[in-house]
């Protein structure tokens, strides 16, 4: 991109008095030089079947052309009229819940034939009246789109004709690969299939949803061919993708396989929202942009991120501005808000915009328009900032729907619902703190040799190529970090019934045969230096056959099994981490492979982010996430603190007000 989009989604169609002129107007003082507009309203657009009025869209493009402000066009499907399910009530998705009631967003069967044949022709027609617009620089697919649990007989009837076609019509190697003889579950004829809403078999559900995340692509990749019809080169085609949802943007996403998904776009695109105030830490905005940034190894867009949000996350001073660069420093190309104004009816009246309820400036806007200002001064420096991160960690939808039927903690006394969202996180987080910066990387993913690590969080399911590949990488030279319940199962959640971790354990250098959670059990060992920690949530009962034990359970009754342990393997060198502990433990864990792989961590007060822009130069971000003043050295090369026009040597303290910033560029090329 030319330069870095800053903007906000915007709605005349919502507006309770007409003052587009007037918008506009604090458009351009704040700097907002894009917008995203009509995704959400497609009953505004078809407010009877195959009556159309796209006049607030049209007004709102001439407005935009005129003042220079650029449009991002989202098709208006993820939200259906009412006139539609009156006349075809079968378009609600029919879930493991029953048939859905009208109401909601995001409630349709996104395989029904009518819905389909509606959605066709609505995006046809807005496209009609748009594609030729100066002011329309790209398209998005729908929003945050999922399978919404969509499970009725047409989707079922496909379900079985995909597993005919896996398993080449054979029956009984489908009925053994899935267990399926446990509790008569057996299934003889194809016609015999049962409801799979019902089903007690997590092979057989698992692979469910493995479908069901193909119907995603699928949808998308159809709206693309529509778009792709009508949309000019210069225009991009991109769709809002998110996160597993824990009261903000959290983990991998189960409802939809991204790194499939996002091969349809032009340009990846993330809706990340996080805590803010005193909880801002900015691993939110980290992990989800270096997770989008890795499906396509390019820039991405920030479509939806927090301006006020909920009245819990109206920002600090400083924060919206801090938040911003966070984002940037991660890759993207674009700060988006959700949204301009706040809505004065219906379900997110208090998701706050830039501007709150009664339209006013306020500290929140008057922040933007610095950031605004910014951007324009210096975005040329920072666009399309380029990563090339070392470590990466593996992600697998696979293993996360696996680990959802049979938990991390499931059959314990105080069940505290481990996920595997939550051994993600901890191992992100973790390097996150260290300021190691991350790549992820899918089972899909190629060329893993271009890491000199890679982690693996609760690789669960998986098949025997990848699990082949990983041991190749570490004989190769490669630096391998996995955690417990790795290696246990293949892609159809068939427990190994050969040595664990399934074929892996010659590389990492141990087998267990047991496992169990801990209680009162604690660590020690030579990786603690003399401290010792907990060992959390589960254990498995590592005995070393050729690796070194970096710590051990310290119990009076499993003592004598190991708990980390190191290994080396060809030319490479391979951690199992048995159990999980704090991320301090995890952090000794990581620095001795770190070291392996002939790298080091940062450790400083501070968060450091890098890249190399468009100038073929180096770029520095320091970010102070607290409310304290904090002082770091900066020990890289001599350069200019972008937003203040500060020289910077090498080995100069930067000092960093509470929820402030500081950009380095170097100096000479790299």
């Amino acid at each position: 991109m030319e330069k870095l989009l800053f903007g906000a989604a915007y709605y005349d169609e919502y507006m309770p008095c007409e003052r587009l002129d007037e918008d506009i107007a604090l458009m351009k003082k704040a700097g907002i030089n894009t917008v995203r507009i009509a995704e959400s309203t497609w009953s505004t657009c078809e407010p009877q079947e195959g009556v159309f009025d796209f006049s607030h869209v049209e007004r709102v493009l001439c407005k935009m052309e005129k003042a220079g402000i650029g449009v991002i066009i989202g098709t208006p499907t993820y939200a259906i009229p009412a006139w539609m399910v009156k006349s075809y009530p079968d378009v609600l998705a029919a879930t493991i819940k029953g048939q859905g009631i009208y109401g909601a967003r995001q409630i349709m069967d996104i395989t029904n034939p009518a819905y389909l044949y509606y959605a066709e022709r609505i995006i046809r027609e807005l496209m009609k009246r748009v594609a030729d617009k100066k002011c329309v620089i790209g398209y998005q697919l729908d929003n945050e789109t999922k399978y919404y649990g969509t499970a009725g007989k047409n989707v079922q009837e496909r379900f079985v004709k995909y597993l005919r076609r896996k398993f080449h019509d054979d029956l009984n190697a489908m009925n053994a690969e899935f267990g399926l003889d446990y509790w008569s579950n057996r299934i003889d004829a194809w016609e015999d299939f049962p409801d799979v809403r019902g089903t007690i078999n997590g092979s057989l559900g698992a692979e469910f949803e493995k479908f069901q995340r193909t119907l995603v692509e699928e949808f998308l990749s159809w709206q693309a061919g529509i778009v792709n019809e009508y949309r000019k080169e210069d225009q991009f085609i991109t769709h809002n993708l998110d996160f597993a949802w824990k009261g903000y943007s959290w983990g991998v996403q189960p409802d939809i396989n991204q790194y499939q998904s996002a091969k349809c776009l032009t340009i990846a695109g993330a809706d990340i929202y996080h805590p803010t105030q005193d909880q801002l830490t900015g691993i939110e905005i980290a992990f989800g942009g270096d997770l989008i940034r890795s499906l396509k190894q390019s820039n991405y867009l920030i479509l939806e991120t927090q301006a006020q949000g909920f009245p819990g996350w109206t920002p600090y001073k400083g924060q919206l501005r801090l938040q911003a660069y966070s984002h940037i420093a991660s890759g993207a190309n674009s700060v988006m808000y959700w949204h301009w104004h706040s809505i004065h009816n219906a379900v997110e009246s208090y998701w706050k915009g830039l501007l709150s309820h009664d339209f006013q400036e306020n500290e929140t806007y008057l922040e933007a328009c610095r950031i605004g200002k910014e951007f324009k001064e210096i975005g040329s420096h920072l666009v399309n900032l380029k990563k090339q991160n070392d470590v990466a960690v593996l992600i697998s939808n696979e293993a996360l729907t696996a680990l959802k039927w049979f938990g991390i903690d499931a059959m314990a006394a105080d069940n505290g619902q481990v996920s595997y969202n939550d051994v993600v996180r901890w191992m992100y987080d973790t390097l996150y703190k260290m300021n190691v910066e991350c790549d992820f990387i899918w089972p899909e993913s190629e060329n893993l040799s271009k890491y000199k690590m890679i982690v693996v969080p609760a690789l669960y399911a998986a098949p025997d190529e990848l699990l082949i590949r990983l041991e190749k990488y570490v004989q190769e030279g490669g630096v391998l970090a996995a955690t417990f319940k790795t290696a246990f199962a293949n892609e159809n959640v068939k427990i190994s019934h050969e040595i664990q971790p399934h074929i892996l354990h010659n590389c990492f250098g141990i087998k267990y045969h047991q496992f169990t959670f801990p209680k009162n059990v604690m660590l020690s060992g030579e990786l603690l230096n003399g401290e010792t920690k907990e060992a959390k949530v589960f254990m498995e009962l590592l005995i070393p056959d050729g690796a070194d034990t970096l710590a051990y359970y310290e119990h009076y009754n499993w003592k004598g099994y190991s708990a980390v342990t190191r290994n080396s393997y060809g030319k490479g060198k391979a951690y199992y981490i048995g159990c999980m502990t704090d991320e301090q433990a995890l952090s000794k864990i990581f620095d001795r492979a770190l070291t392996d792989a002939g790298m080091s961590c940062e450790k400083k007060p501070v968060i450091i982010r890098k890249g190399k822009n468009d100038l073929g130069k180096m770029v520095w971000y320091y970010f102070n996430y607290s409310e304290k003043e904090q002082k770091v050295s900066h020990d890289f090369q001599e350069g200019t603190d972008l937003l203040t026009g500060t020289r910077v040597k090498k080995g100069d303290s930067i000092v960093l007000s509470p929820w402030n910033l500081a950009i380095v560029e170097e100096n000479e090329l790299c």
